[in-house]
């Protein structure tokens, strides 16, 4: 099961042969462009941490064909481990998920030092890159062959963001937000089994399914497994929610949770719970959910907060919340697209 997220590469006698500022002659390193778009194929970014030049090393990488295949990269003179820090945020993922590739003992030595969660390979490696295991996602679906493009498109709204006078409401606005949630077909059950082991920020409960399970869920009379997906007019952020709800005559239960890590700064983390919230109440039965703490999803339990659940029990781990509030009004910012539901 794969645990990288983006594998971030330095240049010199790493992706090529040779050292571009001294003016060598510059040769792909046997292996690097297989790897790097085999990386891409798989769903798993590819980044540049490097000490040069930016605009001749860009214009290198252009010469290779591999620019467009590098998201974020950073080329200057700072430390490599304050340009690994600015790719896990610019990404908004954990520095834990990154691999680092260098071919000098002393930048992998100083990640280590910085940062070590980060997996350092020495360029030497780069032959067996994609046979390593947590370079092997145990599925590719359509949403990870696209998920370069989607980064790329985070990058644009980023910008425009950045950029924009008005106040950062008003930018949502703009976006034109459109949520769709609908229950999960076989076809979504490899890329809802992904967002279960990628996503650990915005995961209620820190649970992992495998397809077999969620296929099971899926199926059953007593369960709803609910998909959301996001557009807006930069393109589609894919499959970026996940929800499971176990029915009972009374009672509906909130068994999990989860929103892709990309769409935290779009204030649509209420918008899946605010529909079920909806849907209960319209049933008739109270809602509760289960909530497990982990070191990094502080934020679910503050968006259960924030939509009225309060703390009803605990057990073995598990927080047990109740919604007491009433029903959750739409974000005016998001347009919510209902295909079926429970």
């Amino acid at each position: 099961m794969s645990t990288t997220k983006c594998v971030v590469w330095d240049l010199d006698d790493t992706i090529w042969e040779g050292t571009l500022l001294e003016g060598d002659p510059l040769r792909l390193r046997p292996g690097v462009a297989r790897a790097i778009r085999g990386l891409d194929e798989r769903g798993i970014l590819n980044s540049i941490a490097s000490r040069n030049d930016h605009d001749a090393a860009m214009a290198a990488l252009e010469r290779f064909g591999l620019a467009d295949l590098m998201i974020v990269p950073q080329i200057g003179w700072r430390a490599k481990s304050v340009s690994l820090r600015a790719i896990a945020t610019a990404l908004n993922i954990g520095t834990d998920t990154l691999a680092f590739i260098d071919d000098q003992p002393f930048e992998r030595d100083e990640i280590a030092y910085e940062l070590p969660e980060v997996a350092c390979l020495d360029a030497a490696e780069v032959g067996s890159l994609l046979d390593r295991p947590e370079m092997q996602p145990e599925f590719v679906t359509d949403d990870s062959r696209r998920r370069r493009e989607m980064y790329v498109a985070d990058v644009h709204r980023r910008r425009a963001e950045e950029s924009y006078d008005g106040p950062a409401s008003e930018f949502l606005i703009r976006l034109g937000l459109r949520m769709t949630i609908a229950a999960a077909t076989e076809n979504d059950l490899q890329r809802a089994q992904e967002l279960t082991v990628r996503t650990n920020q915005l995961n209620a409960t820190g649970y992992t399914y495998s397809y077999s399970e969620l296929d099971a869920l899926r199926t059953s009379a007593d369960h709803d497994l609910l998909v959301a997906t996001l557009s807006d007019r930069y393109g589609s952020y894919g499959t970026i929610g996940l929800c499971l709800v176990q029915r009972g005559q009374d009672i509906w239960r909130l068994k999990l949770l989860l929103m892709s890590c990309r769409v935290m700064s779009r204030g649509v983390g209420g918008v899946m719970l605010g529909y079920v919230v909806n849907a209960a109440r319209k049933a008739g039965v109270r809602l509760r959910a289960e909530f497990v703490p982990t070191d990094r999803n502080r934020a679910m339990f503050i968006t259960y907060k924030f939509a009225g659940f309060h703390e009803v029990g605990y057990v073995d781990g598990v927080t047990e919340l109740e919604h007491v509030g009433t029903t959750q009004p739409l974000m005016d910012h998001v347009k919510l697209i209902v295909q079926e539901g429970p």
